[in-house]
């Protein structure tokens, strides 16, 4: 069995860390899992902006 890569986990604890201005001790703390959730609910929150930004002003919500 291999470990998590190394790479991964300090892609995940940045982009927490960027996000959400977490301590790296806090992040560290999570479950593996728990971490690639938030992860992925930061980048749909991004998506969700992206989105909004490329409308219109003109355009109704």
């Amino acid at each position: 069995m291999t470990g998590y890569p190394l790479e991964r986990l300090y892609e995940e604890v940045a982009f927490i860390a960027y996000h959400f201005h977490w301590p790296l001790e806090e992040i560290m703390t999570l479950e593996h899992r728990d971490r690639q959730r938030w992860c992925e609910e930061i980048s749909k929150i991004n998506q969700h902006l992206s989105k909004n930004r490329e409308r219109s002003i003109l355009e109704a919500e």
